[in-house]
């Protein structure tokens, strides 16, 4: 029986293991749910063992955990691939945006409904079920396989960069491919070149002890929600360019090669008007839309806090104003850096009568960039066309991985995002989806992937 023969044959019992799976609610930003996380860990580790892997073992972090398991015995002349994923979810609130609960699954036109479908248990269980076709059908794999599959992806990893340094020779790899990824569409594949880093802080102005009668005290002391209003208007030019000193210093140019890539893909700038319901776009000139959201570092003030916020005249002067701010970074930008840059320039633009302080929260991850010419990514490229007829788009995204930039600064090796997830199935909101052909296709193109890397 050929693995393909095997993926079709137990396609529905791998559906129900799905719909089980998402029935664990591992909620990772919930306390409640630390040990539903720990429940999925250990699912996770029994299904690798299933599907043939040996070691598969629940390892702690100072937080969730993570689950690792391997399958060495393809010879030390075959290559060893790393594959990872995250078993944890993001919160389901709230719940009556629902069209059924959750954590209750169910099928409905050829998909599955439910938290954590798509992203990332849906993918995640993928690549085993491909190991576990060829394991049942050709009692081996044709190249050296690791798993890494952590619990606290939807929290940022916090605990993943120590974890994976004090295990560095257990995840060793020659390549490195992540589950949690997109396609850009049923029929369209994609591969992601380069994902943006993150940092976040806030700017906490202050001026009198308490909020003051405004009649009595204004014009007599600063307005500390003005004076926040000043710094912010000098983070950035009218016509978006970002005002920071030495912001874009370390910033690699967009090529000539990489904006003609990007301008090949398909943009309608009409339907994302509509889609966001902004009238018209906006951002730093010299740049179209896309190559703005793909390829260049962003400030964005997320909050605002001061003064009277409730119905109705408060006549206050505030004590207290804040700003929570991101900046999302392209290569080879440094977070630290970005901070003391916004840190020197607020402090520098504050005005008089008030005090500052410039906060860095948590939150940070390294921009990622793959390199032209990459090996893994090339073979990717060929699986995809063969899966899906057609060669894949070359992307770049505006979110971050921070697990990327980890792996790569401690096993130095790039990895390639090889999921099959869409960004139209509600990742992080209400009623999120996977589709079961996508399920299935990509099962088929983790059987080929390993297959391919296995040849001479």
């Amino acid at each position: 029986m050929s693995w393909e023969t095997y993926l079709d044959r137990e396609q529905a019992r791998f559906v129900d293991e799905l719909l089980d799976f998402i029935r664990i609610p591992s909620v990772s930003a919930k306390p409640d749910n630390i040990p539903d996380v720990q429940r999925a860990a250990e699912w996770v580790a029994a299904r690798l063992t299933a599907a043939g892997a040996d070691h598969a073992q629940v390892m702690p972090t100072a937080g969730h955990p993570v689950v690792c398991a391997d399958w060495l015995h393809a010879g030390p002349d075959k290559p060893t691939i790393l594959i990872y994923g995250h078993f944890d979810v993001q919160p389901a609130e709230p719940f009556d945006l629902w069209s059924s609960p959750p954590f209750q699954p169910e099928i409905r036109d050829g998909r599955v409904w439910g938290r954590g479908a798509s992203d990332d248990k849906g993918g995640m269980l993928v690549p085993i079920l491909a190991v576990e076709a060829l394991m049942k059908t050709t009692g081996r794999l044709p190249v050296n396989v690791k798993f890494f599959f952590e619990g606290q992806e939807e929290i940022g990893s916090p605990d993943l960069p120590p974890f994976v340094a004090a295990n560095a020779d257990r995840l060793k790899a020659d390549m490195i491919f992540s589950a949690d990824g997109l396609q850009w569409s049923p029929d369209q594949p994609m591969l992601v070149d380069a994902l943006k880093g993150l940092v976040s802080l806030e700017i906490v102005v202050r001026a009198a002890r308490s909020d003051l009668h405004s009649g009595l005290h204004g014009g007599g002391i600063a307005n500390p929600a003005m004076a926040l209003g000043h710094v912010l208007a000098g983070l950035k030019a009218a016509d978006g360019r970002i005002s920071v000193q030495g912001f874009y210093d370390d910033v690699i140019p967009l090529t000539d090669e990489v904006r003609a890539s990007i301008a090949r893909i398909p943009f309608d700038e009409a339907a994302y008007l509509a889609e966001t319901g902004a009238p018209a776009p906006f951002g730093e000139p010299g740049y179209s839309t896309r190559e703005r959201l793909w390829g260049r570092p962003t400030l964005d003030v997320n909050g605002l806090t001061s003064g009277w916020q409730g119905a109705g005249t408060k006549t206050v002067l505030p004590a207290e104003a804040r700003a929570k701010i991101t900046c999302r970074l392209v290569a080879a930008q440094s977070p630290e850096r970005v901070f003391e840059l916004i840190r020197a320039h607020v402090m520098a633009h504050t005005p008089q009568g008030v005090t500052v302080e410039v906060l860095q929260n948590p939150g940070r991850a390294d921009p990622y960039l793959v390199p032209t010419g990459h090996n893994a990514t090339a073979i990717a490229a060929q699986v995809l066309e063969e899966v899906y007829g057609t060669p894949p788009y070359r992307t770049r995204l505006g979110g971050s991985i921070p697990v990327m930039t980890t792996l790569l600064d401690v096993l130095g090796v790039h990895a390639v995002m090889f999921g099959f997830s869409h960004d139209d199935e509600n990742l992080h909101a209400p009623d999120e989806f996977f589709r079961l052909d996508a399920f299935r296709r990509g099962q088929t193109a983790y059987a080929r992937l390993l297959e391919r890397l296995g040849r001479p």
